[in-house]
């Protein structure tokens, strides 16, 4: 036996001490996800050929370090996307490529924020900006949300209310205005542009995450927020993780080219990986994409329906908006029942849910206190005859409370 020996360790920084140190609990065998925005298996498309282009072709560009700012022709494409969803005056030059959105919304982070600074969220809101944000030393201000998305005059009361006691204004206005994760609502253009005008009033940048815009099933295409920037206070937000591949790590920001500059400079990795960058270009800049982008549009679409008829069947208690897009349907429960006590017991029927307190990244909307029966279905990733037998397992979780 050894003798036992105390080391004296240096503390941690101050970021890292706040986080557990648990790891995740194994998923038990046999349960159907509802939980994360992961991809369907069956709308992958078949990459090989831009592969074989871009290892033979393009060799000694994607086995290469690639450019900080990313490949000049992924770049170039970006923009035109840009301009092809109403946002003028978008060149290679206001384009950063990254590894993917919350890479760029971590770099946005570092860009813009301090210890102590606050960041304007929805309630609720994406749960995996919140330990983002956490993680920069951030607090949060968090305004509330109705079927059309963020509600601005809120947003434009709050901040004046801030501005007349004297305190800081928060950094930056986070939002993901189209098919809200994990609202699943889309703001109007009436509600966008004056989403930009109260950001310009009170010299609040504006973080545009846009993740879902092409995942769309019915319903007017509604314009970007970006496109109603006149001041460089839009960051865009994109990926193709949710259309394409959500393994494919090829993410962007588009800001103004000084922004980009910066951002350049706080991007660490030499560059995002040009091998990915070039297979998504190849595939990108042919005829695929636009017969891919429909294909996700009827399958996710199917995945949505059946869910959508499935919970009208086996659990009519529930209320919730049916979204237009994306990924995901947030559920509405009975006030008795409460969603971290529901997940658990739907894990041991088999079926992962995530609660609804998990978006909420302080004290809920008005500061009443975020709600408890709330939570969140994706219908992206399972089958439709796994969604419809999940439902089954959490209707019976339900019931199960309430008996």
């Amino acid at each position: 036996m050894g003798v036992a020996v105390s080391v004296k360790r240096v503390a941690l920084a101050q970021r890292a001490a706040r986080l557990t140190p648990s790891m995740p609990a194994p998923e038990p065998h046999g349960v159907i996800s509802l939980g994360s925005g992961h991809g369907s298996p069956g709308v992958f498309p078949d990459l090989n050929e831009m592969a074989r282009v871009a290892l033979t072709q393009y060799r000694p560009e994607t086995l290469q370090y690639g450019p900080t700012l990313g490949l000049p022709e992924m770049r170039e494409w970006i923009a035109g996307y840009m301009k092809e969803n109403g946002v003028e005056g978008v060149t290679a030059g206001n384009v950063l490529v990254v590894n993917g959105a919350k890479h760029g919304l971590a770099l946005v982070c570092r860009l813009l924020l301090d210890e102590g600074d606050a960041v304007v969220v929805t309630a609720p809101t994406y749960f995996t900006c919140i330990p983002i944000f956490k993680t920069f030393g951030a607090g949060f201000i968090e305004v509330s949300q109705d079927g059309d998305g963020m509600v601005v005059s809120e947003l434009d009361d709050t901040l004046a209310r801030i501005q007349r006691e004297g305190r800081p204004m928060p950094k930056l206005i986070y939002n993901v205005p189209d098919y809200h994760n994990p609202a699943g609502v889309t703001m109007p253009r009436e509600r966008r542009e004056a989403l930009v005008r109260v950001a310009e009033r009170y010299g609040v940048f504006v973080v545009e995450d846009s993740p879902y815009r092409r995942v769309r099933f019915e319903g007017e295409q509604q314009p970007m927020v970006k496109g109603f920037d006149r001041t460089d206070i839009v960051f865009v937000l994109g990926t193709v993780s949710k259309l394409v591949a959500p393994g494919l790590r090829i993410g962007w920001i588009v800001a103004s080219t000084e922004m980009i500059a910066r951002l350049a400079q706080l991007k660490s990795d030499l560059g995002s990986c040009p091998l990915t960058q070039r297979i998504i270009l190849e595939f990108c800049r042919g005829e695929h994409l636009d017969a891919h982008t429909r294909r996700v549009q009827d399958i996710y679409r199917k995945h949505r329906d059946t869910m959508v008829a499935a919970l009208r069947r086996e659990l009519p208690e529930v209320s919730f908006a049916v979204p237009h897009g994306g990924y995901y349907l947030w559920l509405t429960l009975p006030e008795r029942i409460e969603a971290d006590k529901l997940a658990p017991l739907a894990l041991q029927e088999g079926v992962e849910i995530i609660p609804g307190s998990r978006f909420f990244a302080g004290k809920g909307p008005k500061g009443l206190g975020a709600p408890k029966n709330h939570m969140r279905l994706c219908y992206s990733h399972a089958e439709p005859e796994e969604i419809e037998e999940a439902i089954k397992r959490l209707a019976r979780a339900v019931r199960s409370i309430e008996s």
